[in-house]
C-alpha cells in the first residue's frame, strides 16, 4: 500500500472513531451503528467493518483512544502544582463523565468492553492513589481519628464524578452545590485554595 493510501486509511479510521465517539456522547451507545457512524464520518458503511471487523472492535478503539488521552492527562495532572484539584478537574469533566456512563452500560452487555474498562480503571486508580499518597504524606494529620486512604479517596473521586454525571443526564442538581463545596473544603485542607479562583 502506498504512503498516501496508508495515510488515507489512517485518516478514515480516525474519522470513524471520532464519529462513533460523538454519537456515543450525544445519543448513547445504542445509537452507534455502522450506518450512523459511516454517515457521520461521511464514508461508505462498508469501511466501518473494513477498519474494525466488528462493532466491539470499534467500541474498543473509541474507548482506548479516550482512555489513553485521559491517562496522559492524569499523568500531567499528577505533576501539577495542585495535583489533587487537577485530577478532580479531569475526573469530573462532563463529556468524559457521559462517555464513562455509556461505556459502563455497554460493559454490562459486552465482556470485552468490561475487561478493557476494568483494566484502564485500575491504571487510573493506581495513578490517583500515588498522587493522594504523596499529598497525604506531606500533610500533618488533622484531629480526625479517621483519615481516608489513597485508595479510598480514589474510589470516592471516581464515584462522585459518576453520580454528578448521572444526575446531570437526568437534569438533577439537588445537593450538588453542597457536595462540591464540601469537596472544595477538603481539597483546600489538603493543598490550599484553588489557584485558579
Amino acid at each position: 500500500m502506498s504512503g498516501s493510501r496508508v495515510a488515507g486509511a489512517s485518516k478514515t479510521r480516525a474519522a470513524l472513531i471520532e464519529a462513533a465517539t460523538q454519537l456515543m456522547a450525544d445519543e448513547g451507545y445504542a445509537a452507534v451503528t455502522t450506518r450512523k457512524v459511516a454517515a457521520k464520518a461521511q464514508v461508505n458503511q462498508a469501511l466501518v467493518y473494513y477498519h474494525f471487523g466488528t462493532m466491539d472492535e470499534l467500541f474498543l478503539a473509541v474507548f482506548r483512544r479516550g482512555a489513553e488521552a485521559n491517562l496522559a492527562r492524569l499523568q500531567r495532572a499528577a505533576e501539577a502544582e495542585n495535583p489533587v484539584r487537577a485530577l478532580w478537574e479531569i475526573t469530573s469533566e462532563p463529556r468524559q463523565g457521559t462517555l464513562n456512563i455509556e461505556f459502563i452500560a455497554l460493559a454490562n452487555h459486552r465482556e470485552v468492553i468490561r475487561t478493557e474498562l476494568a483494566s484502564y480503571t485500575r491504571k487510573f486508580r493506581k495513578l490517583q492513589e500515588a498522587v493522594f499518597a504523596r499529598v497525604l504524606d506531606t500533610k500533618t494529620r488533622g484531629d480526625s481519628e479517621v483519615e481516608p486512604t489513597p485508595a479510598a479517596l480514589s474510589v470516592l473521586m471516581a464515584g462522585l464524578s459518576r453520580i454528578l454525571a448521572m444526575d446531570d443526564l437526568l437534569g438533577i442538581d439537588d445537593g450538588h452545590a453542597e457536595v462540591l463545596a464540601l469537596l472544595d473544603e477538603y481539597l483546600t485542607g489538603l493543598q490550599g485554595p484553588d489557584p485558579t479562583s
